[in-house]
């Protein structure tokens, strides 16, 4: 019995906080309150309390969600692809392909809070600049791997093309959103393909378009 309370008490609390981050990637974190989502999910206000004591204690626990989403919808799979120049076009690729699938009302949770919070120091900022920073480390690595392994040129900087790389991912939600430009998503898909074919020492094993 106590097991079964548990398990219904994990799937509340992950329900919540799937609808938290919908919400949050379209009106960000400040205005998100635990009376919205239970006005949002048809719960108590008082059953949310068990889950998170207080606003910032809800807030860390919605950037920990949208983090793990991240984790298991574009990094994991990515990382079944092969190393090098391939395995960075499957992170570019499967992250476009997430904001296209709508699963996100405004996108990219991040692209949504991190201006809320990036001039506001505390906790839920660390959160949330350490996500980013996880996430830019990454493609920096993986840019690297694909120098170590003879892919990409010598003398590419990870850094450099990590940041190219993010910087085309980041503009599809402005102008997918914003802009209405529905071809956004297959420009930034394009603008990564011809810059690693530019940079790799094998062409070939990229696709073409």
């Amino acid at each position: 019995m106590i097991d079964g309370r548990l398990q219904r008490g994990e799937r509340t609390r992950k329900a919540v906080l799937d609808a938290a981050v919908g919400l949050a990637s379209v009106e960000g974190l400040e205005g998100l309150s635990l009376a919205r989502l239970a006005q949002t999910l048809g719960v108590s206000k008082s059953g949310l309390f068990a889950h998170w004591p207080d606003k910032q204690a809800l807030q860390l626990a919605i950037v920990e969600h949208a983090q793990q989403q991240w984790i298991e919808q574009i990094v994991e799979p990515a990382l079944r692809a092969p190393a090098g120049v391939r395995r960075l076009l499957a992170l570019h690729e499967l992250r476009l392909a997430f904001y296209a699938s709508g699963q996100l009302p405004g996108g990219c949770f991040f692209r949504a809070v991190d201006n809320e919070f990036d001039d506001r120091p505390g906790p839920v900022h660390d959160a949330i600049a350490t996500a980013i920073d996880s996430w830019m480390s990454l493609l920096a690595r993986l840019v690297g791997k694909a120098v170590e392994l003879g892919q990409l040129r010598p003398g590419t900087d990870p850094h450099q093309l990590a940041f190219e790389i993010e910087a085309l991912g980041a503009v599809v939600i402005v102008h997918t959103h914003l802009l209405q430009h529905e071809q956004s998503h297959e420009y930034a898909r394009r603008a990564v393909l011809d810059r690693l074919r530019a940079l790799a020492t094998d062409p070939s094993i990229l696709p073409e378009a």
